[in-house]
């Protein structure tokens, strides 16, 4: 009995969202309001965050930004995503590395270092972006990327490693 509830509240949702967005969702992200997960975390206004992303310690993230989908926001070692960003579907962001602590044995330290995505940014799909990068305004990252450089406002930027393209 339970399941057959469980089942026809799941197809009121699916019905609900394809009938509102044109969308086929998941049943955690029919559950789960984005904007209203995006102020729990105290993103600003007009931010979204999807339910599958994994936040994890200091994140700040500014307003009307949008986080797809199956993303990680790392700030453990800080993390600071502006205004009227994209950050799209798979986007890995890490402000630690284990490198030095793993080849120690566990003898060193893990390494932190903040990230800065400043606003107007678009990151495109699975890309990933390293500790200490700081990703000035307007800069644009192709899909697929490896980000450990820095580079100038309104960079166009793709590759592994990312180049100026």
């Amino acid at each position: 009995m339970i399941k057959f509830i469980v089942f026809k509240v799941y197809k009121w949702l699916q019905k609900k969202k394809k009938i509102k967005y044109d969308r086929y969702l998941p049943l955690n992200e029919l559950l789960i309001d984005r904007s209203k997960k995006a102020e729990m975390l105290k993103f600003g206004k007009g931010t979204t965050i999807h339910d599958s992303s994994h936040v994890y310690g200091d994140v700040l993230v500014g307003e009307n930004t949008w986080i797809g989908p199956f993303t990680v926001l790392d700030g453990s070692g800080g993390l600071l995503i502006g205004s009227n960003c994209s950050i799209s579907a798979g986007v890995q962001i890490y402000t630690h590395e284990t490198v030095n602590w793993a080849i120690s044995g566990g003898k060193k330290p893990y390494e932190y270092n903040s990230v800065v995505i400043e606003d107007n940014c678009y990151i495109g799909p699975n890309s990933i972006i390293q500790s200490g990068i700081k990703i000035k305004s307007g800069t644009i990252v192709g899909a697929n990327s490896f980000v450990n450089n820095n580079f100038p406002k309104g960079s166009k930027i793709a590759g592994n490693p990312a180049k100026l393209i």
